[in-house]
């Protein structure tokens, strides 16, 4: 009789359980962020893997900025629903778009 108990609650835990958050790539090659335009969640990381000899950055008018090192990796925590444009301080012409679902 006691797994017809334990049935209801763990069907309850597993319901009530938030989504997993995913970690989503971006390469940086040649000057470039691909993808260019990328589509996640709050809570969801962006990853950048920078494969140039120079270094980049993920930045964020008023917001944050991530410097990724050449041959490195640099990441951020998506905190807020919305349309994010980012760019390269030293690259200005590298543009990047993250699209935040609540």
């Amino acid at each position: 009789m006691r797994p017809l108990l334990l049935a209801p609650m763990l069907a309850t835990v597993l319901i009530a359980s938030p989504a997993l958050a995913a970690t989503i790539e971006v390469t940086i090659d040649k000057l470039v962020f691909s993808p260019a335009s990328v589509q996640a969640k709050i809570g969801d990381t962006i990853e950048w893997t920078n494969k140039d000899i120079l270094a980049h950055t993920a930045t964020v008018k008023g917001g944050w900025d991530v410097m990724i090192p050449a041959k490195s990796r640099g990441k951020v925590t998506l905190k807020a629903a919305g349309t994010v444009d980012y760019f390269c301080r030293f690259h200005p012409n590298m543009k990047g778009r993250i699209e935040v679902a609540p």
